[in-house]
């Protein structure tokens, strides 16, 4: 300490530096100049974001991403609130070319990070944290009453949360009540965690990352999945409400979907102050274009759904954002959307997949409190458990494939579907896999649709379509290399190359596969370009077959393929709605005996909401592995079968004894479906419609077996392809065989002109024995498909059981005696296990119905119509029991 200060110290120069005034002044002048931002993230965390004050959206949003460490970041915005208001319809999306000071309220800095572009299939997601992102926003758009769903669907969801955090159910570690501290669902009770609780024990094994895929594998289906509905009124001034999606614009009325326009089918997008406009591509019948005009609230509101609509095509239609151009003096909105597609963002993906990385998952206890809700949302979210202490966090490596709903191997072991051995009419994507290729009476694949381009709506890029072929030099081509599993399979079906200009592409890819887990991953969609270096993007279908057949034979078994990425799917026309299913799993806890049906009509409606049947179902073998069809390949009946891969199994099929020839073949099987606790069987002979060589034979096995009545499902000539020989005469005729003959003594068509019911006298010659026999013939079931409704499917079907003889064989054929046939058999099993009180699991039926004869239920769309029926069979006798 100085305690004395000479003179001379105070003479001469001098002079002082304020350290902290300056420093303090420095600050304030830093502060000025830059801008704080908090942003709020989807589980509930914030971080504040230190900006200039000149920085633009963009630069915020780079700043978000890097935080998070994303990669597929297209799909995610900020949203922001107009007049510093925090109500739903309030919000919009920060502009990513415009400064950020200039969108933000006067009072608070205040962003959300939300998603912007539903992904149409989860599976296009190649990292499980952006899934896992997705996941949060269905979550809370659950919670937030954004997403409507039916109950048993917001059950179903609910257990793949409560999977996700709590791992697989443990009756010693979760108590009664151990999903009361959770918010899982709007107006939570206690009935509603039990139910969710049955379904949480079918989840066992599947990991976090399983159960989210799994999540949003299920809630894609939901009507209401990514739409944001903006309040319009038509040209009767009726309020409705119209949505923008992937596929295009959806119109709503008092919540119900009136109607779809595809992107396809539109070819402008304009408003005009308060009135927003689309102008529909001119049909071939047509000599005008159609032009709809829709009444907004507002001028901005007005905007803001064309705003998003030019967004939404951008990114979902087109390979890379159109370059607008610019002049001096136009008119009208100048904003065009400039980041990337989803075409690039997939790409982009692609090249840098394979990275692990580890991250904590939020509690649903967080996300009971969403950040953004309006006093009517709050309501709607607000959770009526209390809390508890079930927060467990769960870690998660991005390192496999998720694990599909109730199953514990996803590959498909059948040896029919061959992967890539057939061709398949439709894309496979988990949850709602493609139709699978038909060996007789197969489905069509739909049409390619066709897009064309105040804003015009673009086609396709040349080099983006998947119905152009182009030179194997293709920009984005991405190098896939494969190797056979230990069953010698890729793992992945092909289609198209039917034509010179067709191309061929991937159509169905299985998980947990070679296909499925290659990096990078080859999807649905992908375009072939070259098989070990051999130019495929013009061969044919059986060509680039037999080049993977070529592979697969030699001694490494490597594949390299050469793909084009498919980073859309082209949408045209409505969306599928999800379909039935109840997918049975061992070590579950059955249900109480008196409770039973109603507990796997339950499951069945769950399977209505997710999807999951068509995945689950294609698991199944077509062909039993342990069982022969030999007697069919002998030189002496290869030609008594009407297509070379539907077989009867040696075991079960029908020997002929009274035929002179000296042969005891005929392509047919017996069936026998038991009704579970009660001492019915229900005998069927599923049998090959008829060739003209053959109508001996088949009536000799209607005698032989004692059967009084034969079921036909199929015409005798479809689309120009003879399904069955007509093996009876008309009405009053006579059909003479060697030792038999056939009388026709009626025959009348109902009103619906559906059926046709005949009666026969049929006579055995050679025993002067004749016997009276019924023919019931389904002439409405379409040429390729399923029936339009189960109204009339389940008509004929109960008359069928009225005219069944006990203990006689009905017998029952369509043209290949496996697709149509296993799907009567299949519904009449369940009627008699309803009428019985027994559950009913289609699963396990197609599954003993397999084990008789090979491939019955032929193909997906099928098996969806019979769960269809049969739940609505179910909810018609719940409701005759409620009327009576």
């Amino acid at each position: 300490m100085i305690e004395s200060v000479s003179k001379r110290a105070f003479g001469g120069s001098s002079g002082t530096y304020n350290v902290h005034a300056l420093e303090l002044a420095a600050a304030r002048e830093r502060k000025s100049k830059t801008l704080g931002v908090t942003v709020k993230f989807l589980d509930d965390s914030e971080r504040v974001f230190r900006l200039e004050k000149r920085a633009k959206g963009s630069d915020l949003l780079e700043r978000v991403f890097d935080h998070l460490e994303l990669i597929e970041k297209d799909y995610f915005g900020l949203r922001c609130c107009d007049n510093d208001s925090q109500c739903l319809s309030c919000m919009r999306w920060l502009d990513p070319s415009k400064l950020v000071k200039k969108q933000l309220g006067t009072r608070q800095h205040v962003l959300y990070f939300r998603v912007k572009f539903y992904v149409s299939d989860p599976s296009k997601l190649q990292e499980e944290y952006t899934r896992y992102q997705f996941y949060l926003q269905l979550r809370r758009d659950i919670l937030e009453g954004k997403l409507h769903l039916p109950p048993s669907t917001a059950i179903l969801l609910a257990s793949y949360t409560v999977q996700s955090e709590l791992g697989d159910y443990q009756p010693e570690e979760h108590e009664v009540n151990y999903l009361s501290d959770m918010c899982l669902i709007p107006n939570q009770t206690e009935d509603l965690e039990r139910k969710i609780t049955e379904l949480h024990k079918l989840h066992k094994g599947q990991s976090p990352a399983d159960a989210e895929f799994n999540f949003l594998d299920h809630a894609k289906r939901l009507e209401m999945y990514g739409v944001e509905l903006h309040k319009a009124r038509d040209n009767t001034d009726r309020e409705i409400r119209l949505g923008v999606t992937h596929s295009g614009l959806v119109v709503f009325q008092n919540n119900v979907r009136i109607n779809v326009f595809s992107w396809s089918k539109i070819m402008k997008i304009s408003f005009k102050r308060k009135q927003f406009f689309i102008q529909l591509r001119r049909e071939p019948s047509e000599s005008y274009d159609t032009l709809l005009g829709f009444n907004m609230e507002t001028y901005r509101s007005s905007k803001t759904l064309w705003k998003s609509s030019v967004e939404h095509h951008t990114f979902f239609r087109l390979h890379s954002p159109r370059a607008r151009r610019r002049f001096p003096f136009s008119l009208g909105s100048k904003f065009s959307y400039s980041g990337r597609t989803e075409y690039q963002t997939l790409a982009e993906a692609r090249r840098r997949s394979g990275l692990e990385r580890k991250f904590v998952r939020s509690s649903s206890r967080n996300l009971s409190s969403p950040a953004i809700r309006s006093s009517t949302v709050e309501d709607k979210t607000k959770c009526t458990r209390t809390s508890g202490s079930y927060a467990h966090k769960v870690t998660s490596l991005d390192t496999k494939e998720p694990k599909k709903a109730w199953t514990e191997d996803t590959r498909i072991p059948d040896e029919d579907s061959c992967y890539a051995d057939k061709p398949a009419e439709g894309p496979f994507s988990p949850g709602i896999a493609g139709r699978i290729m038909s060996y007789a009476d197969d489905e069509e694949a739909p049409a390619s649709p066709t897009s064309n381009g105040l804003y015009d709506t673009p086609p396709y890029s040349p080099s983006h379509s998947p119905a152009t072929a182009r030179s194997p030099a293709d920009v984005d081509a991405v190098t896939v290399a494969i190797r056979p599993d230990a069953d010698g399979k890729y793992g992945f079906n092909v289609k198209g190359g039917d034509g010179a200009e067709a191309a061929v592409l991937v159509s169905r890819v299985a998980p947990g596969t070679p296909a499925g887990e290659s990096v990078p991953r080859l999807t649905e969609g992908d375009r072939l370009l070259r098989i070990n270096g051999k130019d495929v993007s013009r061969a044919r279908h059986e060509e680039v077959v037999e080049l993977i057949q070529e592979a697969r034979r030699s001694d490494s078994g490597k594949l390299v393929l050469v793909v084009k990425p498919s980073a859309y799917q082209a949408y045209e026309g409505d969306f599928e709605e999800p379909p039935y299913q109840y997918v049975p799993v061992g070590g579950a806890e059955p249900p109480s005996p008196g409770n039973a049906l109603q507990q796997s009509m339950l499951l069945l409606a769950d399977g209505l909401a997710s999807g999951a049947l068509i995945a689950q179902y294609e698991t199944l073998f077509r062909k039993h592995p342990d069982l022969t069809s030999n007697e069919s390949l002998k030189a002496d009946n290869v030609n008594k079968n009407r297509y070379r891969d539907i077989l009867p199994y040696d075991t079960t099929r029908v020997v002929l004894k009274t035929v002179d020839n000296g042969s005891d073949y005929i392509n047919a099987n017996f069936i026998d479906m038991s009704i579970s606790n009660t001492d019915v069987t229900n005998r069927y002979i599923a049998t090959q419609g008829p060739l003209s060589t053959t109508v001996e034979e088949f009536w000799s096995m209607v005698l032989q077996e004692d059967s009084n009545l034969i079921v036909m499902l199929t015409t005798l000539i479809e689309k120009g392809r003879s399904k069955c020989h007509k093996y009876w005469p008309d009405l009053d005729g006579i059909l003479t065989l060697k030792d038999i003959i056939v009388k026709c003594v009626k025959e009348e068509i109902d009103q619906s002109e559906s059926f046709v019911f005949r009666d026969f006298v049929v006579v055995d010659v050679k025993d002067n024995v004749s016997k009276e026999i019924k023919h019931m013939q389904y002439v409405a079931w379409p040429d390729h498909g399923v029936p339009d409704s189960p109204v009339e499917f389940l008509a004929f079907t109960e008359r069928v059981r009225a005219n069944r003889a006990e203990g006689s064989p009905v017998v029952v054929h369509c043209s290949a005696g496996i697709g149509r046939t296993g799907v009567m058999v299949l519904m009449e099993t369940a009627l008699c296990l309803m009428e019985a009180g027994e559950p009913v699991y289609p699963l396990e039926i197609v599954k003993t119905m397999r084990e008789q004869r090979a491939m019955m239920i032929q193909n997906a769309s099928q098996y969806r119509f019979v769960c269809e029926s049969v739940f609505a069979a179910y909810e018609d006798k719940v409701n005759e029991k409620a009327e009576s």
